[in-house]
């Protein structure tokens, strides 16, 4: 293949990427923190105090608590950071959260498990439909839509507080 002839490929690789509608724009003010109630089933972008955008949230399938340990399907509560993007999620898409810290690391060994990890903020799966509240396992799940407009407005380093 010709130098000219692999550009071209490039670029054709390139104008698929960027035609890809799940990947929008956000140009509105930062947001500079996510909120996330799990007792009201609500997670929220902020501006500073300003509420910027709602969002009904489901949460892992036995939500009461703090992620303890691996497979306990609890949704983590804490203060971490958005650290992650995976725009090949086996959930549309997905932002990744700073779970497990050194203290959630801490407890799970002293208890002889692992705390687990892969805590994203993501869509819905892509390859089956989900027909109950709850259902994930420990992660916080929007609407396809909803997730492509936070994957938009949300950089990675905003911090997360989730709350009981």
């Amino acid at each position: 293949m010709t130098r000219r002839g692999a550009l071209m490929g490039g670029a054709a690789i390139l104008a698929g990427c960027a035609g890809d509608s799940r990947f929008r724009s956000y140009d509105g003010p930062e947001v500079t923190r996510v909120l996330v109630d799990k007792g009201n089933r609500d997670m929220f972008l902020l501006h500073h105090r300003k509420v910027l955008k709602r969002y009904k949230v489901h949460l892992g399938f036995a939500p009461a608590g703090h992620k303890l340990f691996e497979g306990d399907g609890r949704t983590p509560e804490g203060h971490y950071l958005i650290d992650r993007r995976n725009p090949n999620s086996a959930y549309h898409l997905s932002i990744g959260i700073s779970y497990p810290d050194e203290r959630d690391i801490a407890y799970a060994r002293a208890m002889g498990q692992s705390p687990g990890g892969d805590i994203f903020i993501h869509g819905e799966p892509n390859d089956y439909a989900v027909s109950r509240t709850d259902w994930t396992a420990g992660c916080i799940a929007v609407t396809n839509p909803e997730i492509e407009a936070i994957y938009a407005m949300v950089r990675n380093g905003t911090p997360i507080t989730l709350r009981a």
